[in-house]
């Protein structure tokens, strides 16, 4: 019931308080009328505080209510205007006043619930005000249909629009996951396969200079340090969500990776016959698929085969 009212509202609590007081100035109109009305002075300055306590339920408690979403509490508040605006309106000061109950039914009650509760406590303050002071106009029902219809469509754009502000917070929270998780997919197969080469490079660099071979452990360090700077260069592009993997250039790198593993390679050299726009998804199954070859597989030698359709 807290999230439902907090949707609801929408509003912060200095907003609710500034919009609510507002409003509850028009509750002058009662003061004032029991002001100067013909009652004991006693009496009269209890209507003036009952009409005080009113406002202070409507201004403070409905927000409470709101923010809480204690059902007990709720009800108390809700029951607590009820009465005081039966004192309110029973004697004389208009049944208009019921629009501040009108609205903390709409807040506090869920669902549609809330709509029939609304519609239900004008149609009774109606009859209690005829009951109470023995009267019936017609203006005073038609006014009280019209204050129960405008807060029951005000509440209803501002429900539609805390739904819809919670919508797009929503889509913005899965675009930032999905935005993360591309980046560390994308991220795992760049890195892993540079990361793969490079171990593989250096392995052999090592063997090579343990034989005394420094020239090729030379050709072996300098390749270590172009896959580097590729990774870090493919590092970049990923972030920015600008790197496109090519199916020639994975096909070039992974005959490289197989040789310095040691693992025969037998690649296509041509990708003519892959359509276009499956070339990218094939590149990025020929990086893994030869990582985790060379990483997994303990293979003497690895094949590929291409056709437009499957790989």
């Amino acid at each position: 019931m807290a999230q439902r009212t907090s949707d609801l509202s929408g509003l912060s609590r200095r907003r609710w308080y500034l919009m609510a007081t507002g409003w509850s100035l028009l509750l002058l109109l009662p003061a004032a009328t029991a002001l100067v009305s013909d009652d004991p002075l006693p009496l009269r300055l209890l209507l003036v505080v009952i009409v005080i306590g009113y406002a202070a339920c409507y201004v403070f408690g409905l927000y409470e209510a709101a923010r809480r979403g204690s059902r007990p509490f709720s009800a108390a508040v809700l029951v607590a205007m009820a009465a005081l605006f039966l004192v309110i309106a029973g004697q004389g000061n208009g049944v208009y006043s019921v629009a501040y109950l009108v609205v903390g039914v709409i807040m506090l009650v869920p669902g549609r619930w809330g709509t029939i509760g609304a519609v239900a406590t004008s149609a009774a303050a109606v009859l209690a005000v005829w009951l109470l002071t023995g009267t019936f106009i017609a203006g005073e029902v038609i006014g009280t249909a019209a204050v129960c219809v405008a807060q029951i469509g005000m509440f209803g754009v501002i429900r539609v629009n805390a739904q819809l502000r919670a919508a797009r917070e929503e889509l913005a929270a899965l675009a930032v996951t999905a935005e993360r998780e591309r980046m560390a997919r994308d991220l795992h197969d760049v890195l892993g396969h540079s990361l793969t080469t490079i171990t593989v490079k250096a392995g052999l660099a090592r063997r090579l200079l343990e034989r005394g071979e420094h020239a090729q452990a030379a050709d072996e360090v300098a390749d270590m340090e172009r896959l580097g700077r590729q990774a870090m260069s493919d590092v970049r592009a990923t972030v920015s969500a600008n790197r496109v993997a090519s199916l020639p250039n994975e096909l070039a790198g992974a005959a490289e990776a197989l040789r310095a593993a040691a693992i025969a390679a037998d690649l296509p050299y041509a990708v003519d016959d892959v359509p276009a726009e499956r070339q990218q998804v094939f590149a990025y199954v020929v990086r893994e698929g030869v990582t985790n070859c060379i990483r997994h597989s303990g293979a003497s030698r690895c094949t590929v085969r291409l056709s437009p359709t499957s790989l």
